[in-house]
């Protein structure tokens, strides 16, 4: 009896225990179940807005317009789209997708249950098989949810978000215009997004006029547009993949059970055999994205997206679903006439003076010369012109004005440099002024090994003629570009400055640029910039030394008109001193004048032209930048593969001609006008072969009155006498310095310069320095002169008779001189 109760006390025990563990789980069920829900409702709530207008609105293309508020173009994106109406769509292409990506989209109410766990038990059951692959349960109305409002992470909440938000969009919209959108968002390879764009990539025709089995195929492509891509390296080589896949989805049109969208057995079957003849044949589209002004759209829509990243911290998917979805307004500062007028002058071969312009590159097509040319209000920074090259280019083509992306495309300045990286600087730090005279002659030994060579030779650079000036002053090196100067100048100044200051102008250069004579003097870069770059650069001249961020941009509006980026205010870094731009700028007026480099480009008495040639070393490339009272611009001539032209008739002039010509049109209608001067600038009278205080012997140089007035910053007008012009006595028939013997009447006082060593080469002016060798003329001997002494009296022959007291000497007597 006791075991028996034992047994019935044990059996309720066990009973309890079940109870309470039954109890528990269940309790767990239910509190799991209860959190899961607040966790849901917490996700739903997050979820965005379910904004209808960025659904509906989807043919609403970004455009851009120009400074006049004008239509510009359609922007680019880096993904091709065009939109197409749902009627225009094949009924063979609607089948192919509902078939292969959502066969119960017509009887669903935005997700599908049965595909979910359909799709759940399939993926447990490959991850319990070790089977890496997964099943997609997202109907159509979810991935056009994931595709115009949501990103494309994949994480739970998204996944709950999308499946809520299809609910909801499937109360507002019907199926047509679902279907509608999700074809003309859906990402199929490539660049192309919507079937359209997709027709056009793949077979180079509009989406009505494909056939069955390229409908399929394109449909095929959504489950992995990377995989299924036909022009990857894999599949071009071998179609297996696609061909495949592309059965898959016709063998689903054909057992849809939903007839309307189905296929008939004959099709099927032909489109086996099609697919099996090697009839699936894809043709690329050479003009896909064709752009008026390609030159200008793109590098707006690289600032656009560079701020916008920084504004609203943006990933580069949410970008261009924003660019392609977003309907956006972006008002370009470009002017369109300007722009046309300017592409004109660029494109024709007249404006180059040698039948080098004509020449056609054999590989591209294109004319093997080539020009790039930016125009630009330095007082804003608006940029209006940017022309990237010569005649029509396919979209996309590499940019020679405003590229930023690889450094081997960028090209070297030549001298347009000089005033970034020496000149400027050293008027800005007070190391130099404009008076200031360096001698134009060989570095120094010494020098020369400082800095040696990419061969690891002492460095000795040259002018462009081969001659050496002998004294000249900072003006009139700039005006003559003489480059022996620059050097000897960026020695004085420092490297790391004159690099520093490079940087400050917004020209960036490599490491090995920032340690070189060559480069930082010459412009003789490792890589170099491009004409923007230089624009904004010279402007600083014109803006009191401010440097204005360069604008292509005012604002970009959304859909609805509210704006989204303001690019109106104007961003200026100071660089050097008001007083040192202004007087840069009169410096600059030097190379436009008659006996500068670049005089070609003084289009306009009217006009305070200022600039500055650049011609590379090996006359691969050739330069003009400058600036007015109102506009920066640079020009640009070369190739894109490195071509000597030095015997082609081109030079820096042409560039400046170019340049001219450009500004000529800019200025239209524009009023003359100068810069104002700045407080804090003294002008003063100097020897131009000295850079001191002129003394009278200045204005008796054998060249001519060799003084002038010049500018100088407050402080750094010279207080020293000139003592280069020295007055010495020669003997005007051999020119050697006179001495004692040297014959009065040959003796002349002339004023000369002097030099403290005898060059090794000739300098231009060595014949106007004072001679050192003395004049050799022997002294004259003169002999005594002749004493004649007084007549002397003969008397006759003596007389024995003596005289008589009256006796006179007798007639005849001789006169002897003793």
């Amino acid at each position: 009896m006791v075991q028996k109760n034992t047994t019935k006390k044990g059996k309720k025990v066990g009973l309890k225990i079940f109870k309470y563990t039954m109890l528990f789980i269940f309790s767990a069920i239910i509190l799991g179940a209860v959190a899961g829900a607040g966790v849901v409702l917490a996700m739903i709530k997050t979820a965005p807005a379910l904004d209808l207008n960025e659904i509906e609105n989807l043919n609403q293309p970004t455009i851009l317009y120009d400074d006049k508020k004008q239509f510009m173009d359609i922007a680019p994106t880096d993904q091709k789209r065009t939109i197409v109406q749902l009627s225009d769509v094949p009924k063979t292409m609607i089948s192919a997708f509902v078939s292969i990506e959502d066969e119960r989209f017509f009887q669903h109410k935005g997700i599908d249950v049965k595909r979910i766990l359909g799709s759940f038990y399939i993926d447990v059951k490959n991850y319990l098989t070790h089977n890496p692959s997964r099943q997609g349960g997202s109907t159509i109305t979810q991935q056009l949810i994931k595709n115009t409002i949501l990103t494309p992470k994949v994480d739970i909440t998204r996944k709950v978000q999308e499946m809520y938000l299809a609910t909801e969009l499937e109360k507002h919209l019907n199926k047509d215009q679902i279907l509608e959108a999700y074809l003309n968002t859906i990402f199929l390879g490539g660049q192309a997004y919507g079937v359209d764009a997709a027709a056009n990539q793949y077979f180079n025709k509009s989406v009505k006029d494909l056939n069955l089995i390229e409908t399929a195929y394109i449909a095929g492509v959504t489950q992995s547009p990377v995989y299924y891509y036909a022009y990857s390296p894999i599949n071009l080589k071998s179609p297996v993949n696609y061909i495949k896949r592309t059965k898959t989805v016709l063998y689903k049109m054909y057992t849809n059970p939903d007839k309307a969208h189905s296929i008939t057995k004959a099709q099927y079957d032909q489109a086996l055999k099609d697919l099996d003849g090697k009839k699936l044949v894809f043709t690329q589209s050479k003009s896909s994205d064709i752009l008026k002004y390609e030159w200008f759209d793109r590098p707006v829509m690289e600032q656009i997206k560079t701020d916008l990243k920084a504004q609203y911290h943006y990933s580069d998917s949410e970008i261009n679903n924003l660019l392609m979805y977003g309907g956006l307004k972006i008002y370009t500062t470009m002017n369109k006439s300007l722009q046309d007028a300017s592409q004109a002058i660029i494109d024709a071969d007249s404006s180059y003076g040698t039948g080098v312009a004509s020449v056609i590159d054999k590989e591209t097509g294109l004319k093997k010369l080539e020009a790039s040319a930016v125009v630009e209000d330095y007082h804003t920074g608006e940029v209006k012109v940017i022309i990237g090259g010569r005649g029509v280019q396919a979209p996309g083509s590499f940019n020679r004005a405003a590229f930023n992306g690889s450094k081997a495309f960028l090209k070297p300045t030549g001298s347009s440099i000089k005033p970034l990286t020496v000149y400027s600087p050293a008027i800005d730090l007070k190391i130099a002024t404009p008076g200031t005279v360096i001698e134009d002659s060989p570095l120094s030994p010494d020098l020369g090994k400082l800095n040696p060579g990419a061969d690891g030779k002492p460095y000795y650079p040259r002018n462009d003629d081969n001659v050496f000036t002998g004294y000249s002053t900072i003006r009139n090196a700039i005006m003559k570009s003489i480059n022996v100067v620059a050097v000897k100048l960026e020695y004085q100044l420092g490297f790391k400055t004159g690099a520093a200051y490079a940087d400050k102008y917004g020209i960036k250069l490599v490491d090995a640029d920032k340690s070189s004579a060559a480069a930082l003097a010459l412009g003789q870069l490792t890589y170099g910039t491009n004409t923007m770059a230089m624009a904004t650069a010279y402007g600083t001249f014109g803006n009191n030394g401010l440097y204005t961020q360069a604008k292509l941009y005012t604002k970009v509006e959304n859909k609805n008109g509210v704006t989204i980026l303001d690019n109106s205010p104007i961003v200026t870094t100071p660089v050097i001193s008001p007083q040192a731009a202004f007087i840069m700028y009169d410096l600059l007026k030097g190379p436009v004048s008659g006996g500068g480099t670049g005089y070609n480009a003084n289009f306009n008495g009217a006009y305070q032209v200022a600039g500055k040639t650049g011609t590379t070393g090996n006359m691969e490339d050739f330069w003009f930048c400058g600036l007015t009272p109102y506009y920066s611009g640079a020009v640009w001539l070369g190739s894109d593969r490195p071509t000597v032209y030095s015997k082609s008739g081109l030079s820096s002039n042409t560039s400046a001609r170019i340049w001219g010509e450009i500004m000529a049109v800019v200025h239209t209608g524009l009023a003359s006008k100068g810069i104002a001067k700045p407080d804090g600038i003294t002008t003063s009278p100097i020897c131009i072969d000295s850079g001191k205080v002129p003394t009278d012997l200045c204005a008796q140089d054998p060249r001519g009155d060799r003084i002038r007035t010049e500018m100088f910053i407050d402080g750094t007008v010279p207080t020293t006498l000139c003592e280069t012009h020295v007055s010495v006595k020669i003997n005007s028939s051999n020119g050697k310095l006179a001495t004692a013997n040297t014959p009065l009447n040959l003796i002349q006082n002339k004023v000369y310069i002097k030099r403290d060593y005898i060059p090794t080469v000739g300098l231009r002016d060595q014949q106007f320095v004072a001679p050192t060798l003395v004049d050799d003329t022997p002294a004259i001997l003169i002999p005594p002169p002749t004493i004649i002494p007084p007549p002397t009296i003969i008397p006759p022959p003596t007389d024995t008779t003596p005289p008589t007291k009256d006796t006179k000497p007798k007639d005849g007597a001789v006169v002897v001189t003793p």
